[in-house]
């Protein structure tokens, strides 16, 4: 276990390894201590838990209620991340612990990844590049795509993510309609109440809804049913929200066209069967993953920190 810290500076605990640059800044301005570089977490938490006064964590290892309990001092989280179905929120409320997260600078690249899977899904781009390294082009030619220019796009979610996609798919003449739980004030585009009815007039269906219980398979065998064997999938919000099982036997059956995942119901491993299709398109869970953008990330993680030391307020919270 590391040596005490300068008494008078606050002291955070990180939940795992994050960005170097922002790893670099915490140090600077805080104690630190990386909970993972522990022997034995459990114990140290034991021992030490109510030394820190800050936690720091991401969208992926997230906060629950347990490891919270095991925090009694603790008066402010600090996420990387937009997501925030791994922190239990209810608890800190509870707790009056301030929890702030990274919102507005994921959005184009997050858009741009989503639109990129959407046209490497119709266009076939990936399974093109396959047939041409693999040196099948001489045997004849590869077979024919589906044509993005005039589609309908249908966008499950429509936060800010989605209304960027939305903006990216006016470029492409493409007529968009959204689902969410209520209309968005002022948007252009038609919402519509009805999952079902979205995935039976789409021809692509973009998900870009938030995680959690309330939305755990909300994509599920019906869904996929009503998008029919013309239609595709891209999914760039959380795994959890897919029914895996039920894409992978609509994608084997011919059920849908094909699929665009950035993530997957458990991460980092994804099912060989996805793996074995040439109608799927996977990425790593990078939809957010650039250098400028991780970096604004970064920021917003000390943004809200030195906001809340400063003024007792995070700057972007999660709670509101």
């Amino acid at each position: 276990m590391t040596a005490p810290a300068q008494p008078h500076r606050h002291r955070l605990l990180q939940a795992g390894p994050l960005l170097p640059a922002l790893e670099q800044a915490l140090v600077a301005r805080y104690a630190v201590q990386r909970l993972s570089d522990e022997a034995d977490p459990q114990a140290f938490l034991a021992a030490h838990g109510a030394d820190f006064d800050g936690y720091v964590t991401s969208a992926v290892m997230g906060l629950d209620a347990a490891r919270l309990a095991q925090l009694p001092k603790l008066r402010v989280v600090s996420s990387f991340g937009v997501g925030l179905d791994r922190i239990d929120l209810a608890a800190a409320v509870a707790r009056g612990v301030q929890v702030g997260f990274t919102p507005g600078v994921l959005d184009d690249c997050v858009a741009d990844l989503a639109f990129a899977l959407l046209l490497d899904t119709m266009r076939r781009v990936s399974a093109a590049d396959r047939f041409v390294r693999r040196g099948a082009w001489p045997a004849g030619p590869f077979g024919l795509s589906r044509r993005v220019s005039g589609a309908r796009l249908g966008l499950v979610g429509f936060g800010r993510i989605g209304q960027t996609i939305a903006r990216r798919a006016s470029g492409f003449d493409m007529a968009v309609r959204y689902h969410s739980r209520r209309p968005v004030e002022g948007s252009a585009c038609p919402h519509e109440p009805s999952l079902h009815a979205l995935a039976a007039w789409a021809d692509v269906l973009v998900v870009i809804t938030a995680g959690g219980a309330a939305t755990r398979h909300l994509i599920d065998r019906a869904v996929l049913d009503a998008l029919g064997p013309e239609g595709f999938l891209v999914n760039v919000s959380r795994g959890s929200v897919v029914d895996e099982a039920a894409l992978v036997e609509a994608l084997q059956t011919g059920r849908i066209a094909g699929a665009g995942l950035d993530v997957f119901a458990d991460e980092p491993q994804v099912p060989e069967a996805l793996r074995a299709l040439d109608s799927v398109v996977l990425t790593p869970h990078v939809a957010s993953a650039t250098r400028e953008t991780r970096q604004a990330m970064a920021d917003r993680v000390i943004d809200n920190l030195e906001a809340f030391f400063r003024d007792g307020q995070v700057r972007f919270s999660a709670l509101s």
